[in-house]
């Protein structure tokens, strides 16, 4: 048997080394004989195609004035060792103004030679105009594409509200439905993660339907009073874990269901939360996680460690989503941060992006349309909630953000009757940064401690 298993070793050894001596010496003699046998040899391949597209405006900082030009340019660099031929092309992604043909143009680019092309459009009165670029290089099958946005008053930028009618009471309705489950607060010391100023608790809970949640409690050791409190949630799959912060603030990490530590009951797999119990709002995955949501805010409430008056939420992208809803369901909330907040105005969100996953999932039953979608997310949509919210609210988005278009985090935020502001990062797209997130910790201790 050892020598029969030795024999086919040395066998497949010896077909190894002649398959690799077989590509190693066509790729050679491809550059004698025949160039379609370069795919033999891949970084040979990419030099004779390299293209680079870039895309931007004469925006300041992204932002024009209404009825104004603004220029978009668009470089295209030939890295390669052939001349590249192909056509090129632009188009407007946008719903602020109407849709215009834009005719294509035949391009030859010499090799390592740039050319720019240009195109002007006018700014709407308000709202964001995404341009898109796009080359389709004769030679390959898959274009490249980039785009730039540009907004103007984006402060001013409304559209319809999509509340049915039984909105309010659905909600009245699911909040007494939380209210009926004892939450069965359970808060644990983990040893290990504490340290000589912060001690971390696992904290669990029951939330609507009896679904178990968890989150991360980090406590100063050394407060002498009450402490500001922040609950931070998730984005989209994300898992929340205790940050290593706060001497002078309580902190929530807190994981909805089938999130991090919070998937006893509900599973995180597969990550397909917005098409989860969509046929129905009373069982659609945002109607438990928003009640989640609230239940946290009923844990912090009942901490006497906890400043009652000094309750924030903060979340990025789902989690801004989170955070706009919790503030706008529970008045306790005193502060909402949401950063390139997602689930806002669901019917322009598919407008201006594009998702397979729900196309599929509308496509898998008959009697799924896009507008009994529509209508079941219209109950989970920030912007039907925003009216509620009465507490100070700071908003931050990537203009260049395809996940989360600006537009609709506007959609959300502009209905928001209360103090508020907002942040625009030109150039940033679905992630903002460690120094955003460093200047939020910043304008969170000023909101709480009285200060500028």
């Amino acid at each position: 048997m050892n020598e029969q298993m030795a024999w086919l070793n040395r066998q497949r050894w010896q077909k190894f080394t002649f398959t690799i001596l077989l590509i190693l010496c066509c790729s050679v003699a491809t550059i004698v004989v025949d160039s379609t046998i370069l795919a033999f040899y891949p970084k040979l391949q990419d030099k004779k195609s390299r293209l680079d597209l870039t895309i931007g405006s004469d925006a300041v900082l992204g932002l024009g004035t209404a009825n104004t030009g603004v220029k978009f340019t668009a470089k295209l660099v030939n890295n390669g060792d052939e001349t590249a031929n192909g056509m090129l092309a632009w188009s407007i992604n946008s719903t602020a103004i109407p849709p215009s043909k834009i005719p294509d143009q035949r391009i030859q680019i010499a090799a390592g030679q740039t050319k720019e092309f240009t195109k002007t459009i006018v700014l709407p009165q308000t709202g964001f105009v995404e341009m898109v670029c796009k080359f389709q290089h004769s030679a390959t099958v898959k274009a490249i594409q980039k785009t730039s946005r540009v907004g103007c008053n984006p402060n001013q930028l409304l559209t319809p509200l999509t509340q049915q009618k039984d909105f309010d009471e659905f909600w009245e309705r699911s909040i007494a439905e939380l209210k009926s489950v004892p939450p069965a607060f359970k808060t644990m010391e983990r040893a290990k993660m504490s340290d000589g100023d912060i001690q971390v608790f696992e904290v669990s809970m029951r939330s609507h339907n009896q679904v178990r949640v968890r989150g991360w409690l980090e406590v100063p050791r050394q407060a002498s009073k009450p402490l500001p409190a922040v609950i931070r949630v998730p984005g989209y799959g994300q898992n929340m874990k205790p940050v290593g912060k706060g001497d002078d603030m309580i902190i929530f990490s807190f994981n909805p269901r089938g999130h991090g530590n919070s998937q006893q009951d509900i599973s995180g797999q597969p990550n397909n939360f917005w098409i989860r119990g969509l046929d129905n709002a009373e069982t659609y995955y945002y109607r438990g996680s928003y009640l989640d949501c609230i239940r946290a805010v009923d844990f912090i409430a009942s901490r006497p460690d906890v400043d009652q008056d000094k309750i924030a939420v903060w979340g990025g992208s789902q989690g801004g989503g989170f955070a706009f809803a919790t503030a706008a369901l529970d008045s306790r909330v005193d502060y909402c941060i949401a950063d390139i907040p997602f689930l806002c105005d669901w019917r322009n969100y598919f407008r201006l992006s594009h998702w397979p996953e729900m196309d599929n999932w509308i496509a898998e039953k008959p009697q799924r349309t896009w507008e009994s979608t529509l209508r079941t997310l219209s109950y989970f949509d920030t912007m039907n909630l925003a009216g509620r919210i009465r507490c100070p609210t700071l908003m931050s988005v990537g203009l260049q953000d395809g996940v989360c278009p600006p537009t609709t985090c506007f959609h959300t935020f502009n209905r928001i009757p209360g103090e508020k502001s907002y942040r625009i990062y030109p150039n940033k797209r679905h992630g903002l940064g460690k120094e955003h997130y460093a200047w939020v910790w910043t304008q969170l201790g000023a909101a709480f401690s009285g200060t500028d």
